[in-house]
Order: structure tokens, then C-alpha cells, then sequence
């Protein structure tokens, strides 16, 4: 459990890198991420090398006592190596090539860029793999931003083709994959093939998610390039990338593969602004974000990460690049910064150490002002470091793994194939994952977020958002792990060519859930459809909200059970044995409520606590965290229990105290 900062001595007078060093380590700080948008201060012009800087900045921040993360510079190629290689640009569907002046200029199937980029990893990984001071790695930079993953290019074009001819060997086989009989848009030849963009109206839905798959495979591709290159020159220091909060244009599992450290960026505030949440969400938690945004974040990356997970950039206070970027509340950078370590992560990493008075991010705070005063994110940071010396003195085992009884099954394809094809404008699968989750943890749930394809032995209860596309073992893996396990709509509803299964959905799940679903709807905002329960709850349990399932059992199903009907008397909630399916998505009340009976079939232990409160458990602790307005008090606990706070935590204030 540590702190780390992210540093930038490329824009500081030199004369300043040695007492930020030391500020950095009495304030508790312990490593320092650097480089990451340096290409240009490195490598000034084609095959020129300014070392110079660079060695004294990191011995400055060596001979402080801090660890060193060393980024590969790719996220920001120099104007002059676009001026040489303008292919390197990648190209919108609109057709138009998105220029140089900003960051992420860069297409992943660009053969220029990818010869480049392992040209300037090799140079900084030769240069610094071995030096004292440099203890772990970064790749690029938050792959993807700005919408960069996918790109339209001739070069994205060619490689497309080759993709589509490794996954299906002949072009018959793609025809009859993809159904191009319909419209009459049977191919030939690999080559005949285009980009499913500018066509008159909506372009092949199985084309358009293979395209998806390929771009995502073309990022997994690059970013191994840059893992091999470091740990061939480097070996045995961790390699990190650092993913963004809520991203889903790329196949993270597959990233993670590769790495030793998920990383990702957490912007409770800008965050909050920019989802689906509604603005009446948004003015409530408008100085702390919401809730459970962060902690998802977290388990998901947890999930993936082969060490403990960190996170690499915390923010401080305000942000630049939302809507209306409010300052957090005081205490909030501590509260996330606990959070974090709550859920399991190795290090919280704040950005940045001081606000930069110029360029994009000018109006982004930092742990310190411009003119060099620390700010109120610097002294909570400095809170939490003394903090963690309590803990880490206390014997508690306080980032000890602890396997959560709930585990939830994300998915990054399922979001593609949404997009693809929604049917109802707004069926966002992330925002139906997030409520779902937010449902577990408002009764005092733990809960692992995992792959489709993860080990899921162990678990007492499984839920499963919207999921189209289930893997042929899926259904016998659910029904060997033992656990309660809960279905979203629509899942089953797809092949992994992306039709509609031959017997109906839910397809391949059919052996554990004998259900027929035989028609959908989707309803627009504002319009709901009452939900009742069958087990004597009088008058309406809740609304079902976007979509609808119309389902029914098959055959000799007479084990199947209907729990709760729409109005007009169709399932709601169905059950065959230990699997349940919810027909639709349900106001979060009764999501919640449904998820409550669920756990008590499923014998696990829970406590309600409400929007505001959250409980997290790590070791032998167990940290409660405050969102809300007024005072918390925990009952039946000892003083001399507590190891941060005490049994009365204030608002957006943490407790952690003993377990057994």
C-alpha cells in the first residue's frame, strides 16, 4: 500500500526538480511516473537522442528514494515523424484524416507507426532497463482516449482483410457466417471487402462487430510489441498499462493478458458528468461521485490485474475536460484514495504534482498549485500516508486478497454488439452492468467482476448482465460452480456470428434454462410496465424500464417457476433450479430487492446500508466509507477496534476497523 504521483520535469526549470523530489518523499510519496508524452524531448529529430535530461531527472528522483515508473512515449508522436510518415494519422468515419496538434494522433495498424514506436521503446528500454531507480513500466498512455481505437484507414483496410481471412479461412465461410445473401452483399473474395462505413444506411451489424473485434485485436497487438521489447531489456521489472474509468472500446482482459499491472485513471468527478447518469444523480453527488463508480472501476480492474492492481492517476480536485467541472468536497481525495486500497490496489497514484499554467490541461489541479503551495488534494495525500504507516503497523494483513462471495460476469464484446445493434436507442450495457453492481454493493455486498471465460468455483452467487453471446461451456460451468445465478435479458439472444440462435433464446443456456423467449420490445424513455410479485406482496413490486422479454417455459418445464409477472401477467422473473432470469430491467429498488432473495437462497450473509454508506472488506479490516450529508455511527464495536477513524464517521469520511 503506497502513494505515487505523476511528474512531468519537461516542464519545470531543472532548478526545481530537486526540491519537488523532496516534497514528493516527505509528503509520503514513494514512485513517480514520468515520460509518458516526452517523444519529442527524447528524440528532438529523426535518430537524435537528447538522454541528457532524462538521466539527471531520474537520478534527481532516485537519490530522493523514489521508485521511478518509465513510460514508453507512444501515446504523442512528434510533428516530424508525421510529417515523414502521414499515414501514421488515423482516419475518422467520416473519411477524415484526424490531424496533428493534440495526442493520440495514431492509427494501431499503421505499418510507419508500429515500426517507430518499437524503435523509440527499444531506445528508452536499453536506456533506462537496467538503471537503479526505475522499478516498473508503463505502456503508451490510456489507450484509446479520444476515440482512437478504431480507424478507417487503407492501412486499417488491408489488415482487416487479413484478419477476416485468419478467422474464417475461405470467404463461403464468411458468407454464410454473416448472411450476406440478405441485400445481396455475398463476397467473392477477402479483397472485395470494405470498412463498414458511409453506406447508405445501416451496414452489416456481423461486419460491423468483426470490424470491432479486429481494431480491438490490433491494440492488443501493439501493446505486445512494447511489453516484449521492455522485458527483453528490462527483465524482471512489472509492466503496467494504465486503462481508463468505464472503457469498453477494447477487449481489456486480453491487454491484461500481457501485463503484470492493471492500472487505470479515476475521475469520480468528470466521470459522473459524462455518463448516462441523470441529472438529478449528477446534482447529488455532484462533489463526491456517485458512489459506486470508483469501486466498480476497481473490481474490474482488480479482476484482471496479475499484481495488485493500482491505480495511476487519482484525481486531486477540479478537472478540465468535462461539461462543468465542480472541486470535490473536502475529505473526498482521501475517501477515494482509501477506497482504492479497500478494493485491493497497490498503489494510488495522484495527478499531478503540480498544475501545469500553460497548454489543454491548465485548469487540472494537481497536488500543488501553480505557483508551488500545496493544494487541499496535497494535504489529504499526505493524511493518507501517515494513515497507511497506522495500518500497515497494525498486523491487520490490510491488502490481503479476500474472494468475495458475488461474483459479477462483465463483458467488452456484449457493449459492441449493443452498439451494433440495439434495438433500443438507449440499451447501453455498461450502464445496465453499473446498476446491477450498484444493487449488490447497497446490500453490503463484495463482489468480484470477472470475465465470461474466469474460473467461477467458489462463488454462491453469479450475476450476469445482458450478455448476448455466452460461450458453448458456459451453461455447464454455471451449473458446476453450485452457485445462484442470475440472468439479465437478451442473453443467450445472439451467436457469436451474431444471429439470432436456431432454437430461440437463450440459445446455448437452454440446458439450464428450459425458457422460450419468442418476442422483444424495447420502450422508449418514460415509458415503464408494472411488475408484481407472486409471493403475496400486494399492488405493484416495481418498473421494468428499456426492454422486454416475452418468455415462456418449454416443454416438460414444470420445475420452472414464475416469481414476478408484468402487468398484463407475462414473466418477469423466472427460476429453473438455481438459475433466474429477469425478463427485463427493473427499477434499482426492486433490482435490489430481487438480488436480497436471491442471496438468502444463495445462504450468503448480507446488511443493507442504503445509497451513501459502502463497506468494502481486505484482510482483517473492514473499511466504511461516508458519500453522505451526515453523520454515520457503527454500533457494537470496541475503540480500540479502529484503526482509521472511529464508530461516528463524518461525512465523506473513512473508518477501518478490526475483523476477525
Amino acid at each position: 500500500m503506497r502513494l505515487g504521483v505523476c511528474y512531468y520535469p519537461e516542464h519545470w526549470p531543472e532548478s526545481m526538480w530537486e526540491d519537488d523530489a523532496r516534497r514528493m518523499k516527505a509528503l509520503g510519496i514513494e514512485q513517480v511516473r514520468i515520460a509518458e508524452f516526452a517523444w519529442s524531448r527524447i528524440e528532438p529529430s529523426p535518430g537524435e537522442y537528447d538522454w541528457g535530461w532524462l538521466d539527471r531527472s531520474i537520478d534527481v528522483l532516485g537519490a530522493a528514494g523514489l521508485q521511478v515508473v518509465m513510460c514508453t512515449p507512444t501515446a504523442t508522436p512528434p510533428k516530424w515523424l508525421i510529417d515523414r510518415h502521414p499515414d501514421i494519422l488515423p482516419v475518422g468515419a467520416d473519411g477524415r484524416v484526424r490531424t496533428f496538434g493534440s495526442r493520440r494522433h495514431y492509427d494501431f495498424s499503421s505499418p510507419s507507426y508500429f515500426d517507430a514506436s518499437e524503435k523509440i521503446c527499444k531506445a528508452v528500454a536499453q536506456r533506462y532497463g537496467q538503471h537503479p531507480a526505475v522499478a516498473y513500466w508503463q505502456t503508451d498512455n490510456e489507450y484509446g482516449c479520444h476515440n482512437t481505437v478504431v480507424s478507417y484507414s487503407p492501412a486499417a483496410l488491408t489488415r482487416f482483410r487479413e484478419w477476416l481471412k485468419a478467422r474464417y479461412q475461405t470467404v463461403d465461410a464468411l458468407n454464410r457466417a454473416w448472411g450476406t445473401v440478405f441485400w445481396s452483399m455475398e463476397y467473392r473474395s477477402f479483397d472485395e471487402i470494405d470498412a463498414p462505413v458511409g453506406t447508405v444506411t445501416e451496414a452489416h451489424p456481423s461486419h460491423r462487430l468483426d470490424y470491432r473485434r479486429f481494431a480491438s485485436d490490433e491494440l492488443v497487438r501493439y501493446n505486445r510489441m512494447q511489453v516484449d521489447i521492455i522485458r527483453a531489456h528490462s527483465p524482471g521489472r512489472p509492466v503496467a498499462h494504465n486503462f481508463m474509468q468505464l472503457f469498453n472500446e477494447f477487449d481489456h482482459y486480453k491487454v491484461a493478458a500481457d501485463l503484470d499491472v492493471a492500472t487505470w485513471d479515476s475521475y469520480p468527478l468528470g466521470a459522473l458528468e459524462e455518463q448516462w447518469f441523470s441529472p438529478d444523480i449528477k446534482a447529488r453527488w455532484l462533489r463526491t461521485g456517485h458512489p459506486d463508480f470508483a469501486s466498480f472501476n476497481h473490481d474490474v480492474y482488480r479482476g484482471m490485474s496479475k499484481l495488485p492492481f493500482w491505480v495511476m492517476e487519482q484525481q486531486p480536485g477540479p478537472v478540465n475536460w468535462a461539461h462543468w467541472n465542480p472541486a470535490p468536497l473536502p475529505g473526498m481525495v482521501r475517501l477515494w484514495s482509501w477506497e482504492a486500497f479497500a478494493h485491493g490496489a497497490g498503489c494510488v497514484s495522484y495527478f499531478r504534482w503540480r498544475q501545469a499554467p500553460f497548454a489543454q490541461e491548465q485548469m487540472h489541479a494537481g497536488l500543488n498549485t501553480p505557483d508551488n503551495r500545496l493544494d487541499i488534494g496535497g494535504s489529504e495525500a499526505e493524511r493518507v500516508a501517515h494513515e497507511i504507516r497506522d495500518v500497515l503497523a497494525s498486523n491487520a494483513n490490510a491488502n490481503a486478497d479476500v474472494r468475495s462471495s458475488v461474483a459479477l460476469v462483465y463483458d467488452y464484446e456484449a457493449k459492441w454488439l449493443f452498439e451494433v445493434q440495439p434495438q433500443g436507442a438507449d440499451f447501453h450495457y455498461p450502464r445496465f452492468a453499473f446498476e446491477y453492481y450498484s444493487a449488490l454493493r447497497a446490500l453490503g455486498l463484495d463482489v468480484d467482476i470477472v470475465p465470461v471465460d474466469a474460473p467461477l468455483d467458489g462463488y454462491a452467487m453469479i450475476v450476469v448482465p445482458p450478455l448476448p453471446v455466452v460461450p458453448d461451456d458456459f451453461a455447464a460451468r454455471l451449473a458446476a460452480s453450485g452457485a445462484q445465478v442470475v440472468f439479465g435479458p437478451r442473453t443467450g439472444s445472439k451467436t457469436q456470428d451474431l444471429q439470432i440462435p436456431a432454437d430461440l433464446p437463450p440459445g446455448a443456456l437452454k440446458p439450464v434454462l428450459p425458457l422460450r423467449v419468442w418476442r422483444v420490445e424495447s420502450m422508449r424513455p418514460g415509458v415503464t410496465e408494472s411488475v408484481h410479485l407472486n409471493d403475496g406482496d400486494a399492488g405493484v413490486a416495481g418498473v421494468a424500464r428499456h426492454w422486454r422479454d416475452f418468455v415462456e417455459a418449454e416443454g416438460s418445464a414444470s420445475g420452472t417457476h414464475v416469481h414476478a409477472r408484468f402487468g398484463d401477467g407475462q414473466p418477469a422473473h423466472l427460476q429453473s433450479g438455481a438459475f433466474h432470469y429477469f425478463a427485463s430491467l427493473f427499477d434499482d429498488a426492486l433490482t435490489e430487492k430481487l438480488f436480497a432473495r436471491v442471496a438468502a437462497e444463495a445462504k450468503i450473509a448480507f446488511t443493507p446500508v442504503g445509497d451513501s454508506i459502502r463497506i468494502s472488506r481486505r484482510g482483517a479490516l473492514t473499511y466504511v466509507f461516508n458519500y453522505g450529508n451526515a453523520d454515520h455511527t457503527l454500533e457494537g464495536l470496541s475503540d480500540d477496534a479502529f484503526v482509521i477513524g472511529s464508530r461516528t464517521i463524518e461525512p465523506q469520511g473513512v473508518a477501518a476497523y478490526r475483523t476477525k
